[in-house]
């Protein structure tokens, strides 16, 4: 199954709703497949109404189109903090930022990469890591996601005084 099809299908289905399919991920499974589909919006964040109908119209197109065979489950989601990144393009938008990839086979050894993303030229991907330059075409690439910034997010627990309580006064 060709997931970017799906994905650039969704995105013209989803027009109307001024939602964007980013990606779509697709786990088959014996007792239940799930598809996962993923929507942006251009300046808001996707809200709860957005997903409902977003799987209202994809549900309809699905059951029309019947691109997937068999039985699955459809998950219609935000892209969270921790985005995905499903192509060049979107791996050029966050230049600069860190992402952790899972390659299809391994470079110099590694599959799994940490590190941020130096620069896109077309569908080549520069991602500085451990101090080394590593250089892919983006079809090298089974996952990727956003590493949070915690700490500009506000989400890194400060540090205990000392062991006292606020406020307290020192013996």
């Amino acid at each position: 199954m060709d997931t970017q099809a799906l994905a650039r299908r969704f995105t013209e289905v989803l027009a109307d709703l001024q939602l964007e399919c980013i990606g779509v991920e697709f786990s088959p499974s014996q007792g239940q497949s799930t598809l996962r589909v993923y929507l942006d919006t251009e300046g808001r964040e996707v809200t709860l109404d957005d997903c409902e109908a977003a799987s209202r119209e994809l549900s309809a197109l699905l059951d029309v189109e019947d691109p997937i065979p068999g039985h699955y489950l459809l998950e219609v989601s935000s892209p969270g903090i921790d985005r995905p990144l499903f192509t060049a393009a979107q791996f050029g938008k966050v230049v600069g930022q860190e992402v952790k990839i899972l390659l299809k086979a391994p470079i110099e050894g590694r599959r799994r990469l940490r590190g941020k993303i130096a620069s896109v030229e077309g569908e080549q991907i520069s991602l500085e890591a451990e101090g080394k330059m590593f250089q892919f075409e983006h079809d090298a690439v089974e996952s990727a996601r956003i590493v949070p910034d915690w700490a500009a997010l506000g989400y890194v627990p400060q540090p205990k005084l000392g062991g006292r309580k606020p406020g307290a006064k020192k013996k």
